[in-house]
């Protein structure tokens, strides 16, 4: 269970979006210049984000991304749930993985349940816009 450079960088155009967004569409390249990010890799990030709702874009001379709901409401684990394909403390917590034949007798279950939900409220508590008010 790491979060992966994609999903760090993905709240890192999120928090980004937010700052600059105002009344306009934060440019791709502009989000690569100030992250120190590659726009070629950031396209792949942006899509998965327009892909699950987390921004709009707007193609043209005025175009970019905007978030596509209020930074309040866009939570840190939004974003790490759609970019991190295996983000589960065990591999039975997976809904994707093979039925455990253990499952029903399997003592240490609730306590991987309680942890991975303590991980996801964890995430669940910082907001983009919480984020994007802190100064480094």
């Amino acid at each position: 269970m790491v979060v992966s450079t994609k999903g760090r960088y993905a709240l890192r155009v999120m928090i980004d979006i937010a700052k600059f967004e105002k009344d306009s569409y934060v440019t791709l390249s502009g989000i690569a210049e100030r992250q120190g990010l590659s726009e070629k890799y950031l396209e792949s990030i942006i899509k998965m984000l327009v892909q699950n709702n987390l921004v709009k874009g707007l193609r043209g001379k005025n175009g970019g991304y905007k978030l596509s709901r209020p930074a309040e409401e866009i939570t840190a684990w939004d974003i790490i749930s759609v970019t991190e394909n295996d983000f589960y403390v065990v591999a039975c917590m997976n809904p994707d993985a093979p039925k455990c034949d253990r499952v029903a007798t399997c003592v240490t279950l609730p306590m991987w349940k309680e942890f991975n939900d303590t991980m996801q409220d964890f995430f669940k508590k910082y907001t983009i816009a919480d984020l994007a008010k802190k100064d480094v």
